[in-house]
Formats: structure tokens, sequence, C-alpha cells
């Protein structure tokens, strides 16, 4: 049986290959007569080419592609598995050949692919598409769905501002009619307002002018004999030539009567603030016994305030008063009361009469700015300053100047009176303070210790002590029995301070500086607190009657009142 096996084995074999030599003898036959055919074109095509023509290029054998061989042969042999894998590796080779001839091929080059891989192209392009569609198509269902719900919030919206254009049109005709209503009662309540500042201002001059005559009737009763024995000693003393109107110093007699109520620093704050001028405010002063405060501003106006009561949150103006010529920079009170001295820019200080609404008296003397004034407490006297590098004290009855004051080498900046006394002290910008006896016109002291221009000097309420300010924001306390230095000092700088004021029980000293901050200085202790609210320099502070509040104006045109 093995034998056989390997007979039939023998004769496949020699089949097969008789099969391979007939096939390879028929592809040279084939080959053979392609040649032929091809010579024998050639020969016809001499034979047929016109004398004298180009003889023409011919191929006589094309060359198979190597992929085509390849493939041919593979699949002559029936190697079908190698010929899928051959096509596959060959195909991903061209395309990615292609890929990079693409990004290296100069312009005008380009690669011109076979039909598979011009399908595969087409075939990956066609899935992009497919999957773009997709998604469009999602989105353009999603925006869809978005303009519905958009169609119905723009039909609620539109309903919802019908409704309030409806109710919009309906208010402004019931604004309009309201209006037409209030107009109405314009007349009347300007009527009943004007009436109400009449009256106001009616009580308040009527009460400062009962105050005034009670004080001269009290203060003339018991002084007329004492007036009478002292003339011949005034007049001898004087040595001038008089005036049958000059008025006589009273004597000096100082009751002093502190308030022994004194607050904390610290609990003090802002209660009320009033927009008093347009223009910067140089000082501020308070009326002798009322909460009436006067206040003169660059504007060349002063006004008087009626100062808010506990629980008020706003002053009310009661008066005001214009005919100097130039800035306003003092103001001080009459001991009634009732008129107010001003400072000017023009030279002059004026005496104004509120009963009469108008300027009584102006005194002319000084050259140059006046800075300053305050009043002899027997109401009689006037002392001023000036640029002039003088201070001169005026007599209200006869209406000129009884004494010049000349000690000081630069401008005097201020002049205060000593209540209750001829005793007068001034601050100069040669920084220095004089004090003087205005009942003699001689200077009893001068205070030498400031190294910047003085702004402003006051005495304590006891009388013993002085308070001096400078340029450079340094506060001096001096006693008024030793000029030699200082006693006490207190840097409120480095800006300048402009105002000092001692509170009605002596303990507190109140600083006005060109920082905007009002500084409180306990004397005790001499621990500083500062008030903040202005929004420029602080010109001008004060302390009310009681001692209870700080009040301050500065270049903001702005008083604060601080409880």
């Amino acid at each position: 049986m093995s034998a056989r096996r390997k007979e039939r084995a023998a004769e496949e074999k020699q089949e097969i290959f008789s099969e391979e030599e007939e096939r390879r003898s028929a592809e040279e036959e084939e080959e053979e007569d392609f040649e032929e055919a091809m010579k024998e074109a050639a020969s016809s095509a001499v034979v047929r080419r016109k004398p004298g023509s180009p003889k023409p290029q011919m191929i006589l054998n094309i060359p198979e592609a190597v992929d085509d061989f390849l493939r041919n042969f593979l699949r002559r042999s029936g190697f079908s598995q190698t010929l899928d894998r051959f096509e596959a590796e060959w195909y991903g080779s061209a395309q990615k050949q292609l890929a990079e001839t693409l990004k290296v091929a100069p312009a005008g080059v380009f690669f011109i692919p076979d039909a598979l891989t011009h399908r595969q192209l087409l075939h990956s392009e066609l899935e992009t598409v497919r999957r773009e569609t997709k998604l469009l198509r999602q989105e353009v269902l999603a925006a869809g769905e978005s303009l519905v719900r958009m169609q119905r919030e723009r039909d609620f919206h539109r309903l919802q501002y019908r409704r309030a254009a409806e109710d919009k049109n309906q208010l402004i005709e019931d604004f309009k009619q309201l209006k037409k209503h209030l107009e109405s009662y314009q007349p009347a309540l300007k009527q009943l307002d004007d009436k109400y500042q009449a009256a106001l201002r009616q009580k308040m001059l009527l009460s400062l002018e009962k105050d005034r005559v009670h004080n001269t009737e009290s203060r003339l009763s018991p002084e007329k004999p004492k007036n009478k024995t002292d003339t011949s000693t005034k007049k001898s003393s004087a040595g001038t030539s008089r005036h049958p109107k000059d008025s006589e110093f009273p004597v000096c007699s100082r009751p002093v009567k502190l308030h022994l109520t004194c607050r904390s620093p610290t609990s003090f704050s802002l209660s009320c603030s009033i927009k008093a001028h347009q223009l910067p405010i140089s000082c501020i002063h308070l009326h002798p016994r009322k909460l009436i405060l006067a206040s003169v501003s660059d504007d060349r106006s002063w006004r008087l305030w009626a100062l808010p009561a506990s629980g008020e949150k706003v002053g009310q103006m009661v008066l005001t008063g214009e005919g100097h010529s130039d800035w306003l920079s003092g103001c001080c009170f009459h001991p009634d009361g009732a008129k107010l001295a001003t400072t000017s820019g023009d030279t002059t200080v004026r005496l104004w009469d509120f009963s009469r609404g108008l300027c009584v008296l102006t005194l002319s003397g000084h050259s140059k700015p006046t800075w300053s004034c305050s009043f002899h407490s027997c109401g009689h006297f006037l002392a001023s300053c000036s640029s002039d590098r003088t201070a001169k004290l005026w007599d209200l009855n006869s209406q000129r100047c009884r004494l010049t004051l000349r000690r000081h080498t630069a401008s005097v900046n201020s002049v205060c009176f000593l209540p209750f006394s001829n005793i007068l002290i001034t601050s100069s910008a040669d920084k220095t303070l004089n004090l003087w006896d205005a009942r003699m016109g001689v200077c009893t002291a001068t205070f030498h210790g400031h190294q910047h221009p003085c702004n402003h000097a006051t005495f304590h309420p006891t009388g013993e002590v002085l308070a001096s300010c400078d340029s450079q924001g340094i506060v001096n306390l001096w006693d008024v029995r030793k000029s030699s230095s200082a006693v006490g000092t207190v840097d409120a700088g480095p800006l300048g301070a402009n105002q000092v004021a001692f509170s009605p029980s002596g303990k507190m000293l109140a600083v006005g500086s060109d920082d905007g901050l009002v500084r409180l200085v306990e004397l005790d202790s001499s621990t500083v607190s500062s008030l903040s609210g202005h929004r420029d320099g602080v010109q001008s502070v004060t302390f009310d009657h009681k001692g209870e509040t700080v009040i301050s104006a500065g270049t903001d045109g702005l008083i604060n009142i601080w409880t």
C-alpha cells in the first residue's frame, strides 16, 4: 500500500511539473508572439513613413511595475494571504509617502494616487462628512429647541413689558397731577416760610436787644461813682489831648468763674456739619450768652447761625451782611451780643448792628489788611491788629483811635483782651508775643520761644496762662508772670496751627491745624487726641459756654459741631 501511495505522489508531482512546464512554455510562446508582432508593426511603420519625415522613437520593451509584478506573481503562485499583507503594507507606505510628499513637494508638484489609495481617501472624507453631519444635526435640533424656548420667553417678557409700560404711564400721569397739586401749594408754603423766618429773626433780635439793655443798665448803675472819682487820675495818666466823647477804662476787676465740668477728648464725635460758605471760612466766634455763631469768609460776607439744640442735626442761618470790599479775616461779638466787629483785607474794621441790620461804624487807620479784633469787656473799646506791624485801640464812643501799639517788627496776626481786664496780648510773625497794658499803652512783657511765625494767642480763663501757636504746629503754654520761657509745649505739626482756644474749665485746649484735624489737648496729662471731619485746613476753633461742644470751621467752608 505504501508503494502505491508513493507511486501516486510521484505521478501527481510529475503532472504538476508538466503543467508548470506547459504554462511556462505557453507564456514564452506568447511573449515571442508579442515580440514578433511588435517587430512586424515596427517594420510596417518604417515602410509607411514618408521620405524625409523624422524617425519615430519606439519602445520595444515596456518593463512591468514592481508592485504589479509582485502582485501578479503572488496571484499566480496562489499566495493569497501574502498578497493581502503585501497590499496592506504597500498602500500604507504609499499613503505615508504621499503625505510626506505633499508637505515637502514644491509648488506645482502633486502626487497622483492609484485607484485604491483614492478610494481610501474618499472613504475617510466620507466618514468625516458623516460625523460632521451628525454633529450639525444635533446642533440644529438643540438650536431649534433653544429657539422655541426663546420665543416663549420673548412672548412672556413682551407681555410683562406691556404691563410695565402701562404702569409707568399711569405713574407718570399721577406724578404730573401731584406736581401740579404741589405747585398750587408753593405760594402758601413760601409765604409761611417767610413769615417764620421773619418771626424767628425778630425774636432773636429782640432777645439780643433786651440782653444789651439789661447788661448796659447793670453795668452803668454801680460804676457811676467810680467813673467820677477816676476821671482826674485817668486824665493825668494819659497826658494827651482828649475828645469830649472819649471813654474811660474801667477799674480792672476780674471775677474768676470756671466751669468745672470737663469731658474727655475721646468722647467728642461729629454731630452736625453746616455748609456755611462756598469759599473758605476765616474765623468763627460764639455769642457771649446764646447758641449763636458768627462766621466770616473769603466771600466778603458774615453770617449768624443758630446752632442746633440737642437732637437736631442742622443749624439755621439767622442773619447775613455784606459791605467789605475784600475778604474777611476775623470777627468778634460785642459783650452785649447785639453787635459784631469784622476785620478785612480792605484795611478797615467795621461794626455791625443786628437790630438795624447794617454797618454803623467803619474804622479806618491801618495801612494794610487787618487780621483780628477783640472787644474790651466794658464794650467801649475795640482792639485790632494788621499787617502794618501795629495794633490799634479804638474808642467806640468817640469813634477814633486812642492808641497805636508799636513794638512788633512783622505782621501782627492776632489780638486778644483778657476778659474783665485792661491786659492785651498780641502775636506776630516776628515769632514773639507782647503783653500790653491798654490803659497805659505800654508793653509789659515779651515772650520769646517760637522758632516760626506766631499765628494766634489766647488767655486761659484764669488769666495766669497764655497759649500760642505757630506756622509749624508748635503750641506753647506761657506763665504770664514769667516771660523767660514756655512752661509747656505741644507738637501739633508738621503743618501749621492756625488758632487755639481754652475750654471754659481751663483743662482742655483745642487747636485748629492745616492738616484738617482739630486736636484736643488735656493740660493735666498732656495727652493729645484728634477730631477728623474737615477736607482741608481748620482755620478757627472754639468751645461752647459749657465746654460740652467743640465748634470748628475751615477752608472747605464747613462748620463742624462736635458734641
